[in-house]
């Protein structure tokens, strides 16, 4: 089996990059990520904060070059993860049929923390990621009522703990959906 990620933010030089690299360091062959911007700087490399965040956690960015999301991109994807609810709404609107395979990062990290460890299986991470998203959507109940913020902060030219607190951001998101699928 084979799947294909995409994660979107504004610029696609900071958040969406950051999940695309990290995903790449952990995930098997059989998962494809990439990212692109709703507003993108086309061209332009990971910002330089963002890569030393990442060279500092042990996932080096390799090439990159920002791109924009365009209703191709969206269509080919499997798994969509988009950095705040705006992107999400982005993502819906310029391909409907999106909706129900697109999430934002920080909601599909905070619904993996509820899900039955060794819930989620499959022969390899495409196969189990395709089983995560279901899953986690079903898990909503669950977390009604509660105080939600699904976005990750926009570090663009802002400070180094402005970077700092994304990266954290993304990582507490990520976390407990590899923990999900590596249970």
């Amino acid at each position: 089996m084979s799947l294909t990620v995409l994660a979107v933010c504004t610029g696609n030089i900071c958040r969406s990059p950051a999940v695309e690299t990290l995903l790449r360091g952990v995930l098997d062959p059989s998962v494809t990520v990439g990212s692109a911007g709703t507003n993108a700087l086309v061209g332009r490399p990971i910002a330089e904060p963002m890569a030393e965040l990442l060279t500092a956690g042990g996932f080096p960015p390799a090439d990159f070059a920002a791109r924009q999301l365009t209703p191709d991109l969206v269509e080919q994807a499997d798994l969509v993860l988009a950095l705040t609810p705006e992107h999400r709404a982005r993502v819906v609107e310029s391909v409907p049929s999106a909706v129900r395979r697109t999430v934002t990062v920080a909601e599909l990290g905070r619904l993996s923390t509820t899900l039955v460890p060794g819930s989620i299986a499959g022969q390899d991470d495409a196969a189990r990621l395709a089983a995560l998203l279901p899953a986690a959507l079903l898990e909503r109940p669950r977390h009604v009522g509660r105080h939600h913020d699904d976005g990750v902060v926009d570090p663009y030219q802002r400070s180094a703990a402005t970077y700092r607190r994304c990266y954290d951001q993304i990582l507490d998101a990520l976390t407990p959906m590899m923990a999900a699928l590596r249970a």
